[in-house]
């Protein structure tokens, strides 16, 4: 019968141009922390703000930096400062040194003088890639040595926040730097020089508790979370439950905490003209 006759077939070359385990680069694609969207990476543009949401980023100190500072204009003071393990955490000698060489820093902030659209000041950037952007004796050392240096050249300091608070490994030694940035912050007031704080997501612990909302002018970024303790925390504390928006810098704005809550792409202009109307005379 026809059904048990023997077919024939054409044979087909089996296509081997592409390799058996292709080099495709990592961080090509990356999840938007605001929309979970999966985006290109060159999509996210310097600035690193998602083209489907327009929601942010985490930037680090150089890449804030890049995109605030006039190109070329950055000089950083006290690069190299490291610290120590003042009171023996376990392992924590270790953690740095990992950290310093996985993200190229010495600690969680990046100061020096720069010029914003040609009004020169002082500027630190933290960064949250370096134990979360916590306050330690040299995240302590460096603020105040910047305002130290602003005091005496008379310039204007900018300082852009981003922290889960202060070290704990560090003990009462992270504890002591909100007051010794806060008495550096003061001297800088005293000589009537103009300070300007950045607040980004997240500011939180001792950093929001001291040198963070003590600016002149206190500005941040859209959504970024701005708080002391957790949402968890204070909803165990007070036996209530929180707004959803709560602790964001709009709720935080609304509350009278902040001056303004101010887009990442005009931040500089932003930061140009509070400069310029603070430092020239009145004239942005």
């Amino acid at each position: 019968m026809s059904i048990f006759k023997r077919r024939e077939y054409t044979p087909v070359a089996t296509y081997t141009g592409l390799p058996k385990n292709p080099n495709i680069p990592d961080g090509l694609w990356l999840k938007c922390p605001s929309c979970s969207a999966t985006v290109y990476k060159k999509e996210i543009g310097q600035a690193k703000v998602c083209p489907k949401c327009g929601g942010y980023f985490r930037l680090s100190a150089h890449e804030r930096i890049a995109i605030i500072a006039d190109s070329g204009s950055f000089a950083e003071v006290d690069p190299a400062l490291t610290a120590g393990n003042p009171i023996g955490f376990p392992g924590y000698t270790e953690k740095i040194a990992k950290l310093q060489q996985s993200t190229g820093l010495h600690d969680a902030v990046v100061c020096g003088k720069c010029t914003i659209a040609g009004n020169a000041c002082a500027i630190g950037v933290m960064d949250s890639a370096f134990v979360m952007g916590s306050m330690g004796s040299v995240v302590g050392e460096k603020l105040t040595r910047l305002f130290e240096l602003a005091t005496l050249e008379r310039l204007p300091a900018v300082v852009f926040t981003v922290s889960g608070g202060a070290r704990m490994q560090e003990g009462i030694i992270s504890l002591m730097q909100m007051a010794k940035v806060s008495a550096a912050v003061a001297r800088h007031s005293d000589e009537g020089l103009l300070y300007i704080t950045v607040l980004t997501d997240p500011t939180t612990g001792g950093v929001s508790a001291s040198f963070a909302m003590q600016g002149d002018i206190i500005l941040a970024e859209p959504g970024a979370l701005v708080g002391f303790a957790g949402r968890r925390v204070i909803e165990a504390t007070i036996k209530q439950s929180l707004p959803k928006e709560f602790q964001t810098a709009e709720f935080v704005l609304k509350h009278g905490f902040i001056d303004a809550v101010v887009k990442r792409d005009e931040l500089k202009n932003t930061l140009s003209a509070l400069l310029g109307i603070h430092t020239q005379g009145g004239e942005a």
